[in-house]
């Protein structure tokens, strides 16, 4: 499998750092130019990265025949989170959660995804599928993962992303997510250029009775083209160091960086 540490070490983009950028300049630098720790970690992200970490390990199990039964998930489940967030006084927890009350949510979450994963015979390609993607006139690499690379009976390659979210997705939403399009771009150049791909995103809601929910995209030469001119103009504004702040965004309630960034406006 490609490794990616060494391209870690030098400069390069990721999707997340793209929308880090766009998002607010100043989260973006404070993360990854000064390498700031943030004063916490959410609780959110910290949920979202054990269930991911269950849903690897399915498909995982998928590639070589075996289907994990629920009960084999939920133990899969609490053993990642007691990894990640027992005695971690990093997290911090929103208003009547805490790490017990997280593990039944994790556990319901992942039962109504269980439950609703519609039976398919998809070929499981790969599962955190490492790439390295260079663009015409950007001197850096973007790199990262797939979540799930798959073909279904026709032939057409299957690009999933996991996420957790508080909420469903708008169909715009699915449709201009810049974090499709480059995957995209990154399947197409590792290998199926030539392929129809079909992108979509697997979503565990957490509503107060949790769902699951698919959301299904493609995207056009159009649209490839403009994500391309965008991702430029983001690394043409980190190269000339142009970090504007954005502290009226929602993101801004679970930031790590409020400490600095209240430093950085108000000193003058």
């Amino acid at each position: 499998m490609l490794d990616l540490t060494e391209y870690r070490a030098k400069p390069h983009l990721s999707a997340s750092s793209v929308n880090d950028y766009i998002d607010c300049g100043l989260l973006y630098r404070f993360g990854r130019v000064d390498k700031i720790k943030p004063e916490f970690r959410s609780d959110a992200m910290e949920l979202g990265s054990a269930v991911h970490l269950v849903l690897a390990e399915f498909y995982k199990q998928r590639m070589v025949g075996t289907k994990l039964l629920l009960k084999e998930i939920h133990e899969s489940f609490e053993g990642f989170w007691r990894e990640l967030a027992e005695d971690n006084s990093d997290i911090q927890y929103s208003e009547g959660k805490d790490f017990a009350t997280l593990l039944l949510e994790g556990k319901e979450l992942l039962t109504a995804w269980f439950n609703k994963l519609p039976e398919n015979e998809f070929k499981v390609f790969a599962v955190e599928e490492p790439f390295i993607l260079t663009l015409p006139d950007l001197y850096i690499p973007i790199i990262g993962y797939i979540d799930l690379l798959e073909e279904d009976e026709s032939g057409t390659i299957i690009i999933t992303d996991f996420k957790t979210s508080g909420r469903s997705y708008s169909n715009d939403e699915t449709d201009k997510n810049l974090q499709l399009t480059i995957y995209q771009l990154a399947a197409k150049g590792n290998g199926y250029r030539d392929r129809e791909i079909l992108l979509k995103f697997d979503c565990l809601i957490k509503t107060k009775t949790p769902k699951f929910e698919q959301f299904w995209t493609s995207r056009s030469e159009v649209e490839e083209r403009r994500a391309i001119k965008k991702i430029k103009e983001v690394w043409n504004g980190i190269h000339k160091e142009v970090f504007v702040p954005n502290d009226g965004h929602w993101k801004c309630k679970n930031c790590g960086f409020k400490k600095p960034c209240d430093e950085y406006l108000e000193g003058g």
